[in-house]
This record gives structure tokens, sequence and C-alpha cells, in this order.
């Protein structure tokens, strides 16, 4: 029996650059995956199943940009579940795509649940806290936040320019940011 829950989480650590534990820990998995497949139903498993036969070796990324990401049919779906991720919330697949393969009335643009806003990856992404959601301590936005670095990729500096200046309102030499390239 396939486990699609499973299948789900597979897809969602490799599309969002999160661990499994990382998604799980925001308590939305069942939420998210039973809000995807109510949106677009069979679909998700056509996803799942194009996700699960993917070549594991080094053409794996540009199989999963042409195969999934670039598929007319499965790539808009996949992008929907990134967002949800991210932002907790589904956007509903533009009209172009359910008229082409089918609307459905789960289809609509909806916060997936109360938490789903504060538990979204992007604060971790961007190293902040969901404002007014949780708290993160008295003057914590004070400084700008500190940007994660990501499995993989390890700059030299913060790609964020340093707000350490000296009293004449220059920014220091040693916290002056050096010019970063992201990996190609």
């Amino acid at each position: 029996m396939i486990n699609r829950l499973a299948d789900f989480l597979d897809f969602s650590v490799e599309m969002t650059c999160h661990t499994r534990f990382e998604l799980l820990g925001t308590g939305q998995a069942e939420a998210y995956f039973e809000t995807a497949q109510r949106a677009v139903g069979g679909v998700l498993d056509d996803l799942l199943d194009r996700y699960r036969d993917l070549p594991r070796s080094d053409q794996r990324e540009a199989a999963l940009r042409v195969q999934i990401l670039g598929d007319e049919k499965l790539g808009p779906v996949a992008r929907a579940i990134i967002k949800l991720w991210y932002i907790g919330i589904w956007y509903a697949l533009p009209r172009s795509w359910t008229q082409k393969y089918g609307a459905r009335p789960d289809n609509a643009s909806l916060m997936v649940s109360p938490a789903s806003y504060a538990e979204g990856l992007l604060w971790s992404a961007i190293g902040a806290h969901p404002p007014g959601a949780k708290a993160p301590g008295y003057g914590s936005w004070a400084g700008p936040p500190v940007i994660p670095t990501f499995a993989g990729y390890a700059p030299e500096r913060s790609l964020a320019p340093s707000v350490m200046q000296t009293g004449s309102g220059q920014v220091s030499p040693q916290h002056a940011a050096k010019p970063q390239h992201p990996p190609s």
C-alpha cells in the first residue's frame, strides 16, 4: 500500500529545503496534505507518482525542474504546495489551469488553519518571528534578522548589510559586507 502522506512529505522536503523533522514540527503536515488533496484530487497522486519515479542521481534537480515544475499540469500544483508550506495559505490554481484540468469546489484560496500563519516556513527562512503570533522577546526586533544558513550553502558572510557603525555613522571596516555570489 502506498503511503501518500509519506510521499507528500518526501516531495515537500525536497521542494522546501527543510527537513522532514522541521516539516512535521509545524504540526501542519496532515492538514496541508488534505488541503492539497481536496483542491486538486487525483492530480496530487499524479504529482507524487511522478516525483517518486524521478531518478536518484546527479540528474535529479534537472528532472525536478523539467518533469514537475516545468510540467503545465503538475507545475502549478507543486508551486502551490511550496507556497502552502512557506506561507500557510493554499492559493487557488489559476483559471486557465482549472479550465484545462477541471475545477474543484475546494480549489479556493484559504488559510489552512489558525496555526498555519505562525508555522509557515517563511519565518525560519528569513530568521524572524511571525509578528503578532510568536513573541520573540522584548527588543528582539531592534536589530536585523539573521539569515540562517541552509544545508549545502555556507556563504563567508551574511548577505545582509551590517548595521555596525562607527561613531561617525560610517560602517566599520571589520563589519563591511563583502560582495557575495550565490553558488551556481
